[in-house]
């Protein structure tokens, strides 16, 4: 028999199509999915109850674009535009690391991510199975990816000798659908610039033949779309769609320079944007022309890239520079209001990722966060949406219930051992990459 979670005295914003937001609310839980939501106490016997104190339900966050080991670069190589930053700080770095230094990065990631209300992410990283242990014990939802690249000749090209076929091939045997779908491989690409036409054709075809999704870096910088253009005559999305990388459900991150055309065959092909606000202004990139880019049809989900471009995974935060930063672009209050960008960060992201989560709804996965609205900075309350958006921070999270189990309470890891993480991180992972 599955056991059955009661949540009451709670407000539920249910981040459904009709916007709900129910007062004094009764969600009921039986097992990994949500059986009920409603302001009637339902009858029968739970086997756990749990007293929300009046404070706000909704919910889990989806970050749909993350690096989470890099949460050992955490500030480290700051100051630089994206290719000096990649190529003289970061890759160095990221070459000498090992499967336990990017599981003690992982998991600090996941704490950090946990604790402020994260239940599903999208991650692309090298040492992918180690992340898939980590992910499996923390008790989040992850769609995984290894990020392939390839810079050699095209005519020397076999997925025999691509590591990252290899890779793609491995993870997907060992661990897509691992944890009854807790865990799902993506294919991937890294970027148009970083791989060539052999790859994106291999990569194209191995998702479509196992029905995969796609994760890709796309038009992140000025430079980066235009030299695409000088190679091929076409943007970063045109070349890619050219050899059907966009031929499944698939998240492109970034999209800072994509145009008015690509964003119509976005739209088209059902491929969605993950908005990236924090990484791509502290690193110069630009301004995604998000507000347009729903206008055009399409789906819009969020994410704050990897920690060494943010230099957190507070997705409050990220909502909050999403809905300010389009305001003050456009000279426009109403550019992004905040049911937008809560729902980008929510039921979009789902959508974006192929799961049936983001909504306080029966049949969905009970996916669930409860924000503390006691505490001054979100007192008194006018909007709860205007307070999420606006005034909240990830430490306003009192709770994380993920795929129907509490995993965090009041401060308390109830899946990760924070301190032997911490220890994992300063004694064995920093010192193999800084010495």
């Amino acid at each position: 028999m599955e056991e059955t979670t009661l949540l009451y005295h709670c407000r539920a914003l249910c981040m459904d199509e009709a916007d709900t937001l129910l007062d004094n609310a009764f969600v009921v839980v039986q097992g990994a999915t949500i059986r009920s939501v409603g302001t009637e106490r339902p009858a029968g016997e739970f086997t756990h109850e749990i007293d929300c104190g009046g404070n706000v339900l909704m919910p889990g966050l989806v970050n749909a674009h993350t690096h989470i080991p890099m949460t050992l670069l955490r500030g480290y190589g700051g100051g630089c535009d994206l290719q000096t930053w990649l190529n003289d700080w970061i890759f160095p770095a990221e070459a000498k690391l090992d499967d336990r230094a990017v599981k003690a990065g992982a998991g600090l990631a996941l704490a950090e991510l946990i604790a402020s209300g994260v239940t599903t992410i999208a991650d692309m990283y090298m040492h992918t199975p180690a992340i898939a242990e980590t992910v499996l014990q923390a008790g989040i939802s992850a769609n995984l990816s290894c990020g392939g690249v390839y810079f050699g000749a095209p005519a020397d090209f076999s997925p025999k000798t691509c590591n990252d076929c290899g890779h793609q091939i491995r993870l997907t045997e060992e661990w897509h659908g691992a944890g009854d779908g807790q865990i799902l491989v993506d294919a991937s690409i890294h970027a148009e610039y970083t791989s060539n036409v052999p790859l994106w054709q291999w990569m194209a075809q191995y998702a479509q033949d196992h029905k995969l999704g796609m994760h890709v870096h796309l038009s992140e910088t000025q430079h980066e779309h235009e030299a695409c253009q000088e190679r091929w005559g076409l943007t970063p999305f045109g070349i890619l769609d050219k050899f059907g990388v966009w031929n499944t459900r698939a998240i492109a991150a970034h999209c800072v320079w994509t145009t008015e055309e690509d964003w119509a065959g976005m739209a088209a092909k059902g491929v969605s944007c993950v908005h990236n606000p924090v990484s791509n202004l502290k690193l110069g990139s630009g301004v995604a022309w998000i507000p347009a880019m729903k206008k055009a049809g399409v789906n819009i989900a969020l994410g704050t890239d990897g920690v060494s471009s943010n230099n957190n995974t507070d997705m409050f935060e990220e909502m909050k520079f999403a809905a300010v930063l389009h305001n003050g672009v456009q000279r426009d209050p109403l550019a992004l209001l905040p049911k937008d960008v809560l729902a980008m960060a929510t039921r979009d992201g789902a959508k974006a990722l192929g799961r049936k989560t983001g909504q306080i709804a029966p049949g969905y996965t009970a996916d669930l966060i409860l924000v503390d609205f006691d505490r001054p900075a979100l007192t008194p309350c006018h909007s709860v949406r205007d307070n999420l958006v606006y005034s909240a921070n990830g430490s306003a999270v009192v709770m994380n219930m993920a795929r129907g189990k509490v995993i965090y309470k009041d401060g308390a890891f109830l899946t990760l051992d924070l301190d032997q993480i911490k220890a994992e991180v300063k004694d064995y992972a920093l010192p193999l990459l800084f010495g």
